[in-house]
């Protein structure tokens, strides 16, 4: 079977088609070129004419040695995923009359997911009748909320969904970058783990009738 060709992302050299083109970059006097000046100009050094803006005009080139560009976008590239962060969410869930034991419980679990840059999804879940105290569920949520001010933002206030009503709270960008750049805790390989003390030898006691 043939291998397919794979399209390059730039036009060069002979693939250039316009009359003339700008020139920028370090290894040329910058200006408007007619392109097969700006192609001769390439050779003479043993680079490419590389079109980086071709909706410009003249379109925009650079004389570069193209397999070294091709491999620092790839990298720059590489490098952007890398440095995106996969967002977790977290639930955490409220009755209407959760008590303030409750409340300071899930708030210190609240702190933490977003020190780790997670998001958090509150919610006060009304069972049967309890509908009734929305309003409470509110006060409830927006009490949340102004309690993690320092460490979130709200992306959704309270609003009620069937039986349950919901918050969003995103992490704010300084506690997002302090998470990204918290290094894994080292592994101590100087510490060998200890042996398990010899368990001593216990008497059985006699048997009764």
């Amino acid at each position: 079977m043939p291998r397919q060709q794979v399209e390059e992302p730039f036009k060069i050299n002979q693939k250039i088609t316009a009359r003339e083109v700008r020139l920028v970059g370090d290894n040329v006097e910058q200006g408007v070129y007619p392109t097969d000046q700006a192609r001769k100009m390439a050779q003479d050094q043993n680079l490419d004419l590389v079109e980086i803006s071709p909706t410009a005009v003249p379109p925009v080139c650079r004389v570069i040695d193209y397999s070294k560009f091709k491999y620092e976008q790839k990298k720059k590239t590489r490098e952007l995923k890398a440095k995106q962060t996969k967002v977790v969410l977290k639930e955490i869930r409220f009755g209407p009359n959760t008590d303030d034991h409750d409340f300071d419980f899930k708030l210190k679990h609240a702190q933490e997911f977003l020190k780790e840059g997670a998001k958090i999804k509150a919610y006060v879940h009304f069972v049967g009748r309890s509908i009734v105290f929305k309003e409470r569920g509110e006060i409830l949520l927006l009490k949340f909320a102004q309690a993690l001010e320092e460490l979130a933002k709200v992306e959704q206030l309270p609003k009620l969904e069937g039986k349950r009503m919901f918050l969003y709270l995103a992490p704010k960008a300084a506690v997002v970058a302090k998470a990204a750049a918290k290094p894994a805790a080292p592994a101590d390989k100087d510490k060998a783990p200890k042996a398990p003390k010899e368990a001593k030898p216990t008497e059985e006691p006699a048997a009764t009738e």
